[in-house]
């Protein structure tokens, strides 16, 4: 099948010059040069036809665009991992302050006793483990810059932040997969006029081309 050349340069997106697609192929089917022949022993054509297809589904036809969409796709990716990042970190939060919670009010009644005790070594020995989850809660309610939650709203929160993070994952995968084959594509674009050198796309020709 014939596609007629357009007015694009592989490296802009508009303005007199070559279609990179177009260029690619015209390269390959006409197996220009020893940089071509280089290239091919080294790398994979089908994958490169491949790469070609993806990028005509796309309508990414020149290598300024292709770059600025896999910055684009790398950016939305790094900004939906963030978020799952802070979710998670969030969640472990909760789940430790609640422990903490839990711990503190299991054990006040102990404390208090051992308060009334004058700290006594021999107390202390007598209900190690409970004195011992009572300080550590204390600890870590007194590096807390915010009022301490109730267990029911740290449980709401808990809830909310968990179904943001199951609905985030689907999200999260098809920016990963869109990312990766953005990069994927570019490098493969990016080695092939690397190794094979082409003089002719510098030179704004126009071509037209048979589809791989």
């Amino acid at each position: 099948e014939m596609i007629a050349a357009t007015d694009m340069k592989p490296g802009s997106e508009s303005g007199p010059g070559i279609d990179m697609l177009l260029d690619i192929q015209d390269i390959i089917a006409k197996g220009k040069g020893p940089g071509y022949e280089r290239w091919a022993r080294i790398h994979n054509v089908k994958m490169l036809a491949q790469t070609l297809l993806f990028l005509e589904e796309k309508d990414i036809r020149s290598t300024s665009l292709l770059e600025r969409k896999t910055e684009e796709a790398t950016k939305r990716f790094a900004e939906i991992s963030n978020r799952q990042k802070e979710i998670e970190s969030r969640l472990s939060e909760i789940a430790e302050l609640k422990k903490h919670i839990f711990n503190y009010s299991k054990t006040k009644e102990i404390y208090a006793e051992y308060k009334k005790h004058g700290y006594s070594k021999k107390f202390f020995e007598e209900h190690r483990e409970e004195i011992t989850l009572h300080k550590a809660a204390k600890e870590a309610f007194s590096k807390m810059e915010k009022p301490i939650l109730k267990i029911k709203d740290l449980n709401e929160e808990y809830g909310k932040l968990l179904q943001e993070k199951k609905q985030n994952y689907a999200e999260y995968r098809k920016a990963r997969k869109e990312m990766r084959d953005l990069q994927t594509a570019k490098y493969n674009v990016e080695r092939f006029y690397q190794t094979t050198g082409d003089k002719e796309k510098e030179k704004g020709k126009k071509r037209s081309s048979t589809v791989l």
